[in-house]
């Protein structure tokens, strides 16, 4: 019987991250469909798509520029999975770049 070769520490890194970013993406799905959150029909298609293209090639993104070596999300990908999560959860949506008064 043969024996597969152990997996080098970046391969399982990635394999990691690209299962954590699907749990994550499936999460932000049941966490809506269980609160009644209805769904925009654009965060409908971006988690589908995007579940789509890390379980076909392994990560949601193209240019090496945008999202750190071995991850499976670009950071914008990340940052648009939390504001569904958050709106899934019934919290109110972040106010960025807003400068606070004292």
């Amino acid at each position: 019987m043969k024996r597969k070769a152990p997996e080098s520490p970046f391969e399982a890194q990635r394999k990691a991250a690209q299962r954590a970013a699907l749990n994550a993406l499936r999460r932000a799905r049941r966490s809506a469909d269980k609160a009644g959150v209805a769904l925009s029909e654009w965060e409908g298609e971006f988690l589908d798509s995007v579940s789509e293209r890390v379980k076909t090639h392994g990560r949601a993104f193209g240019d090496p520029e945008k999202g750190a070596p071995g991850q499976a999300l670009s950071s914008m990908q990340g940052r648009k999975l939390k504001e569904i999560a958050a709106k899934a959860k019934g919290e109110e949506p972040r106010r960025r770049w807003v400068k606070k008064r004292d």
